[in-house]
């Protein structure tokens, strides 16, 4: 499992604007993808910062939309996006549980901030 975490600012008053925008365009778009499992956008109703992390099947799914989708998306997005987005890729590691011996066999991940 791979993940990409996008921080951006939404301009004033697009919150409404970028979901429909986003349910509407980008997500039909994300479907399409190699490797696409899932997408989560996080934003306070009148905040205008957001954070949005898409699910991979692999890396290289996503490095593969990062090059040939995203630029396009970026694009449809002009209009409720001010400024560039950060993009931070996140991996799947394992995470040590206290009942079991072998963090990678204990079932539980957690994502981190990585290659």
């Amino acid at each position: 499992m791979y993940a990409r975490n996008i921080s951006f600012r939404l301009k004033n008053n697009t919150q409404s604007d970028y979901t429909r925008t986003f349910e509407n365009q980008i997500l039909p778009l994300l479907r399409k993808q190699k490797g696409f499992k899932d997408e989560i956008t996080l934003c306070n109703p009148g905040s205008q910062d957001a954070v949005s992390i898409s699910l991979w099947e692999h890396k290289n799914n996503a490095d593969e939309y990062n090059t040939n989708t995203y630029p396009e998306v970026l694009k449809t997005l002009a209009k409720v996006i001010d400024g560039t987005p950060r993009v931070r890729p996140l991996r799947r590691s394992c995470r040590p549980s206290i009942t079991s011996p072998s963090p990678c066999n204990s079932g539980k991940s957690v994502v981190r901030e990585g290659g």
